[in-house]
């Protein structure tokens, strides 16, 4: 195997570890306001939304939200994590922004999915590149293979 693929770059990998950051924060911070503001952000929202069963799927989109977002900061699980985490905005874009587009147009609804998209193309970029260097899947992966 390559030098280079078993030793990524530490400048890409400190690109990496801030998109990590950048993405994970997101969603962590996304997570605790379900529970801090149920009504507005949790189950009220849901329910405002048609989620199905609002008292158990807001909760549960909360604990996800913050599990693997803390994940995605550590870069532990970082690929599981990811996944959860795109299954989490795909469902957010599908029941928030297209609904949205169809009633408020193209301008209002792009400039409320900003967050949303970039979300999700960091999610495919940390899936596209790996955890690099500096995580924890990356420590634990080097302690396997020596």
């Amino acid at each position: 195997m390559p030098i280079s693929s078993q030793y990524p770059s530490p400048r890409l990998s400190w690109g990496i570890l801030l998109v990590r950051i950048l993405v994970g924060w997101v969603f962590l911070s996304e997570g605790v306001q379900k529970f801090l503001f149920p009504a507005a952000l949790g189950t009220g929202r849901f329910a405002k939304i048609g989620i199905p069963w609002p008292q158990y799927s807001a909760p549960f989109v909360g604990v996800v939200e913050i599990v693997c977002g803390a994940l995605l900061i550590l870069g532990l699980f970082t690929s599981l994590a990811s996944v959860l985490l795109l299954i989490d905005i795909v469902v957010a874009i599908a029941t928030t922004k297209f609904p949205m587009l169809l009633k408020q147009g193209f301008w209002a609804t792009l400039n409320e999915a900003r967050t949303d998209f970039s979300m999700l193309f960091g999610l495919i970029a940390i899936l596209l590149m790996g955890a690099g260097m500096f995580s924890l899947d990356w420590r634990r992966n080097r302690s396997i293979t020596i």
